[in-house]
């Protein structure tokens, strides 16, 4: 199968298509586009039988990391194309690994008063050394593009917060604020902290993310969502079972969040959540160590129209999550705006 640019792909890749779907609103038709979800043949096992726990659901347990330098949005440097090819993926590797080895090996500079200290050493840093193990230039794969469909006032208003941070708390990010990433931007790699525990009892699925400690404890239920007056940090969930794909329904969202809290969300740090937003996440396992994640985004107050975020989860059963104590001592925030007034005086 060809690639999006045209040449050939050294990797077959099987499609899953969602199907097309209209509804009414109102008078008008309302037109859905496809999703279409690469599954790679390189993270999914061809004669995988997902597992049952005792009672007899698909079973994803236990832990799964994302980090990785595969970016949200797709660069202009490979416009145009949805895949790496083979050698570029160990190339972006090996100069991702010489980039790290060479800050670890950098002699310690010393910083002068009223100079830049910086934030953390490389020796705390864990956003992972290579792309997605899906070859993908993106982790937005709908639309085509790469790009999130932003709003233009949607980008007026990140680029008006993260140019006034000091002038208001209200202004900064809610993970240096220790609140929350919200959903999505809990599953979104970061610089570090890139792991999420999925523990399943016969009636709730609990999402725990290592970054922030931000805890989902998702009902299996069709109850109907709490009501729309109610926006929370992550939304009001509802999951059910599509086969072995667990779907989670999520809405209730509030408008002080942000869909991206950190620079690794690049553009899309800053831009913020409405009580509009919809989000339907899919889980499926498709081998021993990969789970598929997929979410789509819809909320017409931020975005020129629904899209689509996907990659793979990989099992990282040795790995240690200790507690995130986030809030405890955060100085930061007290402290940040002390010095904005302090510079103000000068």
């Amino acid at each position: 199968m060809p690639l999006i640019d045209g040449q050939a792909n050294a990797r077959t890749m099987p499609w899953r298509i969602a199907a097309t779907f209209f509804f009414i609103a109102g008078s008008c038709l309302v037109y859905v586009p496809q999703v279409v979800t690469a599954q790679v043949e390189r993270v999914a096992d061809p004669n995988w039988v997902t597992p049952r726990t005792v009672d007899g659901q698909p079973d994803l347990q236990g832990l799964w990391g994302n980090k990785t330098i595969t970016p949200t949005e797709r660069p202009d440097s490979v416009e145009g194309r949805a895949f790496l090819t083979d050698e570029e993926m160990a190339a972006a590797g090996r100069q991702r690994r010489d980039s790290l080895q060479a800050q670890d090996d950098a002699p310690a500079r010393r910083t002068t008063a009223g100079g830049q200290l910086g934030a953390y050493g490389s020796y705390w840093l864990d956003g992972g050394d290579g792309v997605l193990s899906t070859g993908q230039t993106s982790l937005v794969v709908d639309p085509a593009d790469g790009r999130a469909p932003i709003q233009q006032w949607a980008l007026e208003a990140r680029a008006y917060s993260l140019a006034n941070e000091g002038d208001h708390y209200r202004y900064m990010s809610t993970l240096d604020r220790c609140l929350s990433r919200g959903v999505p931007g809990s599953m979104l790699p970061a610089a570090y902290n890139n792991t999420h525990r999925i523990v399943q009892t016969p009636d709730h699925v609990i999402l725990q993310h290592e970054m922030i400690h931000d805890l989902r404890i998702i009902p299996l239920s069709d109850h109907a969502h709490v009501n729309d007056r109610i926006g929370l940090w992550m939304g009001d969930a509802r999951a059910h079972w599509d086969g072995d794909v667990l779907v989670v329904e999520t809405k209730n969202f509030h408008n002080r969040g942000w869909f991206a809290t950190s620079g690794a969300g690049r553009r899309l740090k800053g831009i913020p959540t409405s009580g509009a937003m919809h989000l339907t996440e899919r889980y499926e396992r498709v081998s021993e160590t990969t789970i598929m994640w997929t979410v789509r985004i819809t909320d017409p107050n931020v975005y020129t129209r629904p899209w689509t975020i996907s990659m793979p989860l990989t099992a990282e059963p040795d790995y240690v999550v200790y507690e995130y104590a986030c809030h405890e001592g955060n100085y930061a925030i007290p402290n940040m705006l002390a010095g904005a007034r302090a510079e103000e005086t000068q």
